[in-house]
């Protein structure tokens, strides 16, 4: 099983290449001389990103504000710069975890590689090779910084209908609140 560790890395980011509605989604690691790219949908990097905020909120929670968690991201470590070239995916992410170190003060992530079982709903296949994992340790500061572009990433897709929240397409949609009809089409 390939993994790709960075403990912490230079650079850790969610990013995405193409116009809404058909944007492919991204974590991208860097560090020690190399970077480590792989896939994932959209609705993996919103989860990711609440799910840190959640656990980091937990942390505070637990240990009376003691722990080194800002209730913010902080601004000097804001990364708004695109996603480092060539963009050459690694694999694509199936489940994903998250932890805390409360030896280190480290939020803990694994990105592990979806297989043909879990792509198939079938029953652990033992002759399937060990799934590949991208394994990064980051500080909370930097945790908060991945979840505001990440949260940020994901809003700045095609706006939601005011009706129904799905997205809207440039030539509109079906709207189900509607009954069918495209927003603004219906006459008087």
């Amino acid at each position: 099983m390939p993994v790709f560790d960075y403990d912490p890395p230079d650079r850790f980011v969610a990013g995405a290449v193409g116009q809404p509605g058909a944007r492919a989604f991204f974590l991208q690691a860097r560090g020690q001389g190399r970077v480590t790219t792989v896939a994932l949908e959209k609705f993996q990097v919103a989860v990711l990103a609440d799910r840190l905020d959640e656990l980091l909120d937990e942390v505070l929670r637990r240990t009376g504000g003691r722990a080194p968690v800002p209730a913010a991201a902080p601004v000097e470590l804001a990364d708004d710069a695109p996603l480092d070239l060539p963009i050459d995916e690694d694999f694509r992410v199936g489940t994903m975890a998250l932890a805390w170190d409360p030896e280190t003060s480290q939020v803990i992530i694994e990105a592990q590689e979806a297989t043909e079982a879990e792509a198939e709903d079938e029953v652990f296949d033992t002759d399937e090779p060990e799934p590949a994992v991208l394994r990064v340790r980051i500080s909370p500061a930097a945790a908060r910084a991945f979840s505001r572009r990440a949260l940020d990433l994901v809003a700045a897709g095609r706006p939601p209908c005011p009706l129904c929240g799905q997205p809207l397409e440039p030539e509109g949609h079906i709207c189900v609140r509607l009954n069918g009809h495209h927003p603004g089409g219906m006459s008087a």
